[in-house]
């Protein structure tokens, strides 16, 4: 089916075309065009934008599913159709912290039934953990936690069948600078975090080919004046991504603004890090193989710590904008083709661009999303 979609507004790459038409053909992006020819089919959206959709690097669960199970309806129908309805539609399930086995079962669900996601559109997967240390644990089990061993990376590659493109590990851990070079070459990309790194420790795991930081701020070593730690690291160190969860418990707005003008909306990655409760009423959940009491927007450990979140990234789009920090086109930019650019996928996703596949999201004047494409298709309507 061709048609024209019309708009005030749309948002490529690196400018935003005002008005005009965006034509779809056969469930791709065509030519963006001032006029369109008579007796053609016109989607009218007057009054609205369209932007890419949405690439979520960093989830656990939503609607009451968890990658952590396990279950091939759960990812693959639970999660990716519900996806949707936050504006995403590329994505990389993400398990925590797990033995060996377990962690290699996820990847041979993912690896054998990506292509059967019903909604949003596996890319990959991020494992957060198991290579972390004790100190910023989060909410994770410290009892797997261990150095990083590229004979099991090469075990889970090789059942995901080369679905594992992201790697969270804390660098201080014995080996990791070998580890990293070698994951690296092997094509994964590697995320800095739940550490207790100095300054030095985290900028030899970027020298060794580390390019993402894992949630900005949360689960690393502080920034202090006589000892930067993994903070002052992340901050300072150009052409690599950082996390930032915008939900307005993880990260004040403040700090979140400090991040984006350090390292600029084309290296901000804005995830979720959202479990199973995302999507649901409060109450009690699963993570891993915790319990977290849900409520206010937040998941929270008996302890009173944060535990991941249950945002949506629609509304982490919306936040930013709301909070002033970002402009409308920083805040796609870093909910689509940044996400997209940081675990090097930008060539299927995260933009509006000639032949890629017609995934979109339409949001209204607040910025708040009204409908998702998926390949030229109307999947979901607010």
């Amino acid at each position: 089916m061709d048609y024209y979609i019309k708009a005030d507004q749309f948002y490529y790459p690196y400018e935003i075309k005002k008005g005009g038409y965006l034509q779809i053909i056969d469930g791709k992006f065509g030519e963006w065009t001032e006029q369109v020819p008579n007796n053609t089919e016109i989607i009218d959206y007057s009054g609205k934008s369209v932007a890419p959709g949405l690439v979520e690097t960093h989830i656990h669960g939503f609607n009451g599913a968890d990658v952590q199970d396990a279950d091939v309806k759960g990812i693959m129908e639970t999660m990716s159709e519900g996806l949707l309805s936050a504006g995403v539609t590329s994505w990389l399930p993400s398990p925590l912290t797990a033995d060996h086995e377990q962690l290699k079962e996820i990847c041979e669900v993912i690896g054998q039934h990506h292509n059967q996601a019903k909604g949003a559109k596996i890319r990959g997967i991020f494992f957060e953990g198991p290579f972390f240390t004790e100190e910023h644990k989060g909410a994770q089990n410290p009892k797997y936690m261990r150095d990083a061993d590229i004979a099991e990376l090469e075990e889970w590659q090789k059942a995901a069948n080369g679905m594992l493109k992201k790697l969270g590990l804390a660098p201080e851990r014995s080996g990791s600078e070998d580890f990293i070079r070698k994951a690296t070459e092997s094509g994964v990309i590697i995320a800095l975090g739940h550490s207790n790194a100095t300054y030095n420790e985290a900028v030899k795991g970027v020298e060794a080919g580390a390019t993402m930081w894992v949630h900005s701020y949360n689960g690393m070593s502080g920034l202090n004046h006589r000892e930067p730690g993994m903070v002052g690291a992340l901050l300072n160190t150009p052409n690599t991504y950082a996390e930032l969860i915008c939900d307005g418990y993880h990260v004040r707005p403040e700090a979140a603004e400090i991040v984006m003008k350090l390292k600029g909306a084309d290296h901000v990655v804005m995830i979720t890090d959202s479990m199973r409760g995302a999507g649901l009423e409060d109450g009690e959940y699963t993570l891993g193989e915790y319990t977290v009491e849900v409520r206010d927007g937040a998941a929270w450990l008996p302890t009173g710590n944060l535990a991941a979140s249950t945002l949506l990234l629609k509304d982490a789009l919306k936040n930013v904008i709301d909070w002033q920090i970002a402009t409308p086109a920083q805040a796609v930019m870093m909910t689509s083709l940044t996400p997209a650019k940081s675990v090097n996928i930008d060539h299927v996703c995260g933009q509006i661009k000639r032949g890629h596949e017609a995934d979109f999201i339409v949001l209204n004047e607040e910025h708040e999303l009204e409908v998702t494409y998926l390949d030229g298709v109307k999947r979901f309507e607010k």
